[in-house]
């Protein structure tokens, strides 16, 4: 795995594809706090940090120590999204290992850890570890630019995902904030045919992502918080 470096979508990217398109990419996984809407994600604080207390178990509900035997996080993309991409006059395609199937997007998980105590523990945030998607991600092409967001980093602890962006061949920014994950409308944890399932966890535009999308086609089409897609990630458990 590499080594973490977290870098803003900023100007710097920007300045790299001046001239082009840059985009971003999406993928999610569970996070603690309520959902206040559809469209946009809620504006109060989330994942806020509590210690068991008195009597309290310290251990998860589940724990997947070794991610690395998959399966996939999908990501079935809302159709505002889909209009906003089209106002841009943006391409998507997949990169690497990934696929896009019925309005789907799937990322093979490569690697990570997941511990879960569930909605009912007084432990917050109650998904916590790492899911780790080397090897793929998508790409938006704009004109003769080309951006690829790839291998991805969910961190549910924080309820966000990173990743590399690409412009041109050109690394540009490793690590970025790209989306902003929230699980209020997460489904419960479920075990089908041997696999780890949690769905229901929106994805949502970041802060950083929007103002840099915005930005660079001098649009304000792109708001923050602007909903991506609903996920499910399916992990094995051995």
């Amino acid at each position: 795995m590499r080594t973490p470096l977290r870098s803003p979508l900023g100007r710097g990217v920007l300045g790299a594809v001046a001239t082009g398109a840059l985009v971003f990419s999406l993928a999610a996984c569970a996070s603690t706090s309520d959902s206040e809407s559809n469209n946009t994600a809620p504006t109060h604080p989330v994942n806020q940090t509590r210690e068991p207390g008195p009597g309290e178990s310290l251990l998860p509900e589940a724990t997947i120590p070794d991610l690395s035997n998959g399966v996939d996080t999908q990501v079935a993309v809302d159709a505002s999204f889909v209009d906003a991409l089209t106002s841009l006059g943006l391409t998507p395609g997949v990169v690497g290992t990934a696929t896009f199937t019925d309005g789907t997007f799937s990322f093979p998980i490569t690697g990570g850890n997941v511990d879960y105590f569930g909605p009912d523990s007084e432990i917050r945030p109650y998904v916590q570890g790492e899911i780790d998607h080397e090897g793929s991600g998508l790409s938006l092409t704009a004109g003769d630019t080309v951006v690829e967001l790839s291998d991805f980093r969910i961190d549910p602890g924080e309820s966000k995902l990173y990743g590399t962006v690409t412009a041109n061949g050109q690394v540009v920014a490793e690590d970025a904030y790209l989306f902003t994950l929230w699980g209020g409308t997460l489904k419960p944890l479920e075990i089908v045919d041997g696999n780890a399932v949690l769905e229901g966890t929106t994805v949502h535009v970041s802060p950083d992502a929007a103002e840099l999308l915005n930005e660079t086609f001098g649009t304000d089409a792109v708001q923050d918080e602007m909903l991506v897609g609903v996920a499910k990630i399916t992990a094995a458990t051995e």
